[in-house]
């Protein structure tokens, strides 16, 4: 493979896909700011429309329902994945769904004008589509145009673009900024410019030369690509990779939803997507999330949304420092480094809230545990499950897998957000120790069940698993050979 850069194209084409992350962090966060405002937007609205006023009720469960739609759109476009990258490509894909984006930013930024929250609830949810399809998207656009020796290091930037999302909206909804009661209309309206600015992009960036070569058989102009991407004419060994791949393909039948889970040789990597999705929505990030505000408060924090975006520049912070060690502590390391670390938090925090009232300064040991949970979280569970699943399957059954595992994760957050207050309420500070329990149970799932895909070609790691399936086959209960048994390819220099 010689020696890999670091090149213009590369990093342009990466940048602009990340766009679609950012948007799925932006609209994750955007609503929290501005509760209180949207909330007497409804109560006011629906004070128009009905002879009778509106019950609290009734507002409470139009509010949640304004909030929790955005997850039900992301379940569905992220179960549509599939049927979107393997007829129109990945480019094409990202650049069609836009009009999602702007549908729903339109809806949202005009419903005030309207006076329609029925605009609201439906921009959500077309919003929640467009996310959901881009948690998809993004990683596997990323990890097929990204050299193997950095494509954890590339793959981190979409859980970049997601942390500097977040963070954009916190800041965005500040009342200085857009938060306020005339112009929250535009805050949920923003969405409109980087799906613009996306939109103008995508044309100049290459389609997947993967997909190109494997899907449509066009190998020289995969080639090109791949030599433009990567600065280097020596791109020999993986065109051949893909070509074995291609054949490998055109033997097998569409690989579906039902087939993936009725193929041995996917049951292995599908189970360790799914696992690594819900080690990410059920460690308790949202929780910390949920609770800083009031934690912050009870420390003499005088203006608390003020620390709780401290807590998200420390999201972004850790998720450069994860993007700078994911290819030299690989994959599985991080992830274990990431879970343990949080469980010991989440601990620290039970022990610090339950004792705060009593000890003033266990406040503060709290903010301190609620700031290393998150560097822990951006150092493995944060950025890890988006692309190792990319990782973990071939060209045929990758769209799938990449359905089932971000329908698993919209699927957990959404229970998560709408269980978690109920168990606040009647467990207060003890609701991390639940946290704590499902860390440990990834933690020990991770030791003994994940393999190692740093270095390794795609061809590689399906053999891997297709050696395990054979082995299961012949022993039901035999020995299986382990994939990090397998040497990874030999490492590059990497030059910028």
């Amino acid at each position: 493979m010689g020696t890999q850069k670091v090149t213009v194209p590369l990093v342009f084409a990466i940048t602009i896909a990340a766009i679609g992350s950012f948007q799925f962090g932006y609209n994750t966060g955007v609503i929290n700011a501005p509760e209180t405002i949207i909330k007497d937007f409804i109560n006011y609205t629906m004070e128009e429309k009905l002879e009778n006023p509106p019950t609290t009720v009734f507002l409470t469960t139009l509010w949640s329902l304004s909030v929790a739609i955005f997850s039900i759109g992301g379940m569905i476009g992220s179960f549509s994945v599939g049927l979107f990258v393997n007829r129109f490509g990945r480019r094409n894909s990202m650049l069609i769904v836009n009009l999602l984006a702007i549908t729903g930013g339109c809806l949202m930024g005009f419903c005030k004008i309207a006076e329609s929250v029925e605009m609201l609830v439906l921009g959500r949810l077309v919003i929640g589509l467009f996310c959901g399809l881009c948690t998809g998207f993004v990683p596997m656009y990323i990890g097929e145009i990204a050299p193997t020796a950095l494509r954890g290091a590339f793959g981190t930037l979409n859980q970049l673009g997601i942390v500097i999302g977040i963070l954009v909206a916190q800041i965005f909804g500040l009342k200085v900024i857009l938060g306020t009661e005339d112009l929250w209309p535009v805050l949920l309206g923003f969405t409109i410019l980087p799906a613009l600015l996306q939109s103008a992009a995508l044309p100049f960036c290459p389609e997947s030369p993967r997909f190109l070569l494997i899907n449509r058989k066009e190998e020289e102009n995969a080639k090109k690509i791949l030599q433009r991407l990567w600065g280097t004419q020596d791109v020999a060994q993986d065109i051949q990779e893909m070509k074995e791949e291609s054949a490998r393909m055109a033997q097998e039948k569409k690989v579906t939803l039902l087939e993936l889970f009725r193929v041995r040789s996917y049951q292995q990597p599908l189970m360790i997507s799914i696992m690594l999705q819900l080690s990410q929505q059920l460690s308790g990030i949202n929780a910390v999330f949920y609770y800083s505000t009031g934690i912050f408060q009870d420390a003499g924090v005088k203006e608390p949304i003020y620390a709780t975006i401290g807590a998200g520049v420390v999201n972004t912070i850790f998720t450069v420092v994860s993007l700078f060690l994911v290819e030299k502590a690989g994959r599985r390391t991080l992830h274990m480094i990431g879970l343990g670390g949080m469980a010991t938090c989440s601990i620290l925090m039970t022990v610090s809230l339950l004792l705060k009232d009593a000890y003033k300064w266990m406040s503060f040991v709290c903010i301190g545990a609620i700031l290393v949970f998150v560097a822990f979280f951006e150092i493995g569970p944060g950025p890890i499950p988006w692309f190792i699943v990319a990782e973990l399957f071939s060209q045929g059954p990758r769209p799938a897998a990449m359905a089932v595992a971000g329908c698993s994760n919209w699927t957990s957050n959404f229970l998560v957000g709408l269980l978690f207050p109920s168990a606040a309420f009647y467990l207060g500070a003890y609701v991390f120790i639940i946290f704590t329990g499902f860390l440990v149970i990834f933690l020990v799932f991770t030791f003994f069940k994940v393999p190692e895909t740093r270095g390794r070609t795609f061809e590689e790691i399906t053999r891997a698993f297709e050696g395990q399936a054979q082995g299961a086959n012949r022993a039901e209960k035999g020995p299986i050979v382990e994939m990090n048994n397998i040497q990874p390819v030999k490492e590059t220099d990497t030059n910028v």
